[in-house]
């Protein structure tokens, strides 16, 4: 049985350099690199749905209900704006996840941080609607979400490091083509009952 999907709100990458050999070329930093086709950057990880809807339930000791949560975070999730594509670039690779991912840090342009920042502001604005107190404390503590700093790293992961020491690799500037934001895992919200 597959585990249940996380639902994060990213970019899809389009394009790498010159094309798949550019982007072989990493093979020379990390190990297992990734395949292409699924490489995105993140703006916003919110989790397996029923899990930030029973963090949410448990922070607020029930007063807001898991079901309300799981119904609303959906509703939410379907009404935020769409970020246009763009493109951007990369120069370093980058140990992150406790020395477990490698990737590229992406040069996002400042129209990509001002919607990452929308997105953060929008979040509490949730929570705040779910009745959830302390907001910055429950979304570094909430295991759904995951947060381990509420300072955001654009990147885009692209394997394992060769080695788990934390550190920086300069490589040769790529320039990166990105879509349009989406939901990942869409299909997800697809089975939660909204009340009428």
């Amino acid at each position: 049985m597959l585990p249940p999907p996380r639902v994060t709100i990213e970019v899809p990458l389009l394009s790498l350099g010159d094309g798949p050999a550019a982007f072989e070329a990493l093979g020379s930093y990390v190990d297992a690199l990734r395949r292409p086709r699924g490489l995105h950057m993140t703006l916003l990880h919110v989790g397996i749905l029923e899990d930030f809807a029973a963090d949410v339930a448990a922070w607020t000791k029930g007063f807001t209900s898991k079901d309300s949560a799981l119904e609303r975070t959906a509703s939410w999730l379907r009404g935020l704006p769409v970020l246009e594509g763009f493109t951007a670039s990369a120069q370093r690779l980058l140990v992150l996840g406790g020395g477990r991912v490698s990737g590229l840090e992406v040069e996002a342009p400042q129209a990509v941080r001002d919607f990452q920042l929308s997105l953060v502001v929008a979040l509490h604005g949730l929570l705040d609607d779910l009745a959830v107190d302390n907001i910055d404390d429950f979304i570094l503590s909430s295991p759904a979400l995951g947060y381990r700093s509420p300072h955001w790293v654009p990147h885009v992961a692209v394997g394992r490091p060769k080695t788990r020491r934390d550190r920086t690799i300069e490589i040769e500037p790529l320039a990166l083509e990105f879509g349009a934001s989406r939901i990942r895992n869409e299909w997800a919200l697809d089975g939660v009952e909204l009340t009428p």
